[in-house]
């Protein structure tokens, strides 16, 4: 979920965005330490509809939907299957179909990974990805089997996405309003490390029951989810480089304590959609890891 376009490669890069469940826990450090940060082990499903479109090749409806399964532990690791399918209609390009499939392991201490990703667009398959990644202090070490063998290294302090996401949620407890940091995935080619920037509003409160919002993501209007809480996020990728860029793609959602996400928005840049929570499955986690 990351291009700004309607190419195949905007189709196939990342229509299901990064962080939106993982299961965890993080012993915090700093103004969180007392209480640890606990991320739901859950099955979470999002109905795809268009928000905006501009631009010569606009796009004039778009539908889909992404489904997400996380299991494991902090002892096990954490295992994310993803699965997308949208769906795009313009009267310039015609009907675009792309069914995203992207499986994902990250070990418990956020050291190492694995990654691959599959894309049907339009019924032909597209560039399959695979490979693994090792980060470490000072460096990130990336190896491919597909689309083709090749490996490579990025210097500095990398971070895979569930180590991302605790990281956010720990600076949104702690009253931060920014978080800037390099963010590896393994989207698109498996080659993007991806310079990032989070914005993080204050919490939000429960809303009303006259508020139209409620409409939307009901899973987390109701029971449990009601009373966690939450914070408006607005996540920036850029191509790494200096001076003033304008980011790839950009990501609107309120993030839970728990790692749930609500009032989803992805913005490719000539199109944005919206993604309408409509059901959450809770899972069961581990209770014999201490790591």
């Amino acid at each position: 979920m990351r291009r700004p376009s309607v190419s195949a490669a905007a189709l196939r890069a990342r229509m299901a965005f990064p962080g939106i469940a993982v299961g965890l826990v993080l012993f915090a450090t700093g103004a969180g330490a007392a209480t640890p940060i606990t991320l739901a082990n859950h099955r979470a499903v999002y109905d795809l509809s268009l928000a905006e479109s501009s631009g010569t090749r606009a796009v004039e409806s778009a539908r889909g939907r992404i489904v997400i399964d996380f299991t494991g532990d902090a002892c096990k690791g954490y295992t994310m299957q993803t699965r997308q399918v949208t769906v795009l209609e313009s009267g310039e390009t015609g009907s675009r179909t792309s069914d995203l499939r992207n499986s994902t392991f990250e070990s418990g201490d956020g050291r190492s990974y694995r990654f691959k990703t599959s894309t049907v667009l339009n019924g032909t398959p597209g560039q399959a990805v695979d490979g693994t990644a090792e980060s470490g202090a000072d460096l990130l070490k990336v190896k491919l089997k597909e689309p083709k063998r090749d490996q490579f290294q990025d210097a500095g302090d990398v971070l895979f996405p569930t180590v991302h996401m605790r990281r956010l949620i720990q600076a949104a407890r702690d009253g931060q309003t920014t978080v800037s940091v390099k963010v590896f995935d393994g989207s698109d080619d498996g080659h993007k490390v991806y310079d990032t920037l989070a914005v993080i509003g204050r919490q939000v409160p429960a809303p009303a029951a006259s508020d139209k919002a409620a409409e939307r993501d009901k899973p987390l209007r109701d029971g449990p989810m009601a009373t966690v809480p939450r914070w408006p996020v607005t996540l920036s990728y850029y191509i790494p480089g200096e001076g003033e860029r304008t980011p790839i793609y950009v990501l609107s959602f309120d993030l839970y304590e728990n790692g749930v996400s609500g009032a989803l928005r992805l913005n490719y840049g000539e199109f944005a959609v919206v993604g309408d929570l409509t059901r959450l499955d809770t899972l069961p986690s581990s209770t014999d890891c201490h790591p």
